[in-house]
């Protein structure tokens, strides 16, 4: 990687990634893009950013071809709760967007990234660590839509030579992006509650285990694998990546050692609940430790002590 393309550039990943990738490679060497622009967002102020829809193919190539980019990263998307309330708009973005991205990289000899999601998995997928080739048989429109992805992405890596590549997060958890409409955003909320409030009421019922990582650890798996041998990549897209399988009651105890009266209720949302029951317990990472060396470096309890230092260091400053 020389010169990136980032679509959704100020969503969850996007926000972090933007800002790890210009530390690495140099402010001008990352276009950031995204549907809106807030001149004061860091990403918008430390290098280049353009305006872009990414249903907008022509537009999308053009940016691509003027900045003379060599990979294109595309992580604009609906994410789960929210493409459930809206499934065509969804289909539409999600499909619509990838499929662009991925001419543009056909067109360009661009490198290819984006993100699958434990969501590509269903009720039929073995709950208990989900074997990297499996059954995918989502029942979400997120879920279709990201099967769709992994195996588009297969499609343009073996019959146009795009070199495409891939992982499956489950739920990221981050101090810098707010919750922003996924299934396993209650990981990242409760942190907020902890600190504000001493409290909080939880959508996702006790005893549903999904698989979770830091943030700080997604980015590393991005940049580790787009910077990997092509040569040793079997799968190429859609590499199981894990770092933790938890459940509310777990984060609740890791919380408690720092703020030792927080309290947990529920109040379970059904149609995330429906969600998350679709969605496996633990996943195996073994592909992508084999092919590419993936390793996490923060456990629940390393990342609930820097969470909340963190946390505290933001919401000070808004405050402030």
């Amino acid at each position: 990687m020389k010169k990136i393309l980032v679509t959704g550039a100020l969503g969850q990943i996007g926000s972090e990634l933007i800002m790890k990738l210009r530390d690495i490679y140099g402010a001008d060497q990352v276009i950031a893009t995204d549907i809106r622009k807030n001149e004061e967002d860091p990403v918008v102020q430390s290098g280049p950013f353009e305006v872009l829809d990414v249903t907008d193919g022509n537009r999308m190539f053009e940016l691509a071809k003027k900045h003379g980019v060599d990979t294109i990263m595309h992580l604009a998307a609906l994410l789960s709760a929210t493409a459930e309330a809206k499934p065509l708009l969804a289909w539409n973005l999600n499909m619509g967007g990838l499929v662009n991205a991925l001419e543009a990289a056909r067109e360009l000899n661009c490198q290819f990234f984006t993100p699958s999601s434990i969501g590509a998995f269903g009720p039929t997928t073995p709950k208990d660590n989900t074997p990297q080739d499996t059954i995918q048989r989502p029942t979400t429109m997120y879920g279709v839509n990201k099967v769709s992805g992994e195996l588009l992405c297969d499609y343009y890596h073996q019959k146009f030579g795009v070199d495409t590549r891939g992982v499956r997060f489950p739920g990221l958890i981050s101090y810098v992006a707010p919750p922003g409409g996924g299934t396993t955003d209650y990981a990242v909320d409760i942190y907020y509650k902890a600190i504000q409030h001493g409290a909080y009421t939880s959508y996702i019922g006790k005893g549903t285990y999904m698989d979770m990582m830091y943030m700080p650890d997604a980015l590393n798996a991005i940049v580790s694998l787009m910077e990997a041998d092509a040569s040793k990549l079997i799968h190429r897209n859609a590499f199981n990546v894990t770092a933790m399988s938890i459940e509310p009651e777990d984060v609740a105890a890791a919380i408690r050692k720092h703020i030792p009266e927080f309290t947990l209720s529920y109040e379970v949302d059904p149609v995330r609940q429906a969600i998350a029951d679709s969605w496996p317990n633990s996943i195996d990472a073994t592909a992508a430790m084999q092919e590419w060396g993936f390793k996490a470096e923060y456990d629940l309890d390393k990342m609930t002590e820097d969470m909340l230092a963190k946390l505290r260091g933001k919401l000070l400053q808004q405050v402030g």
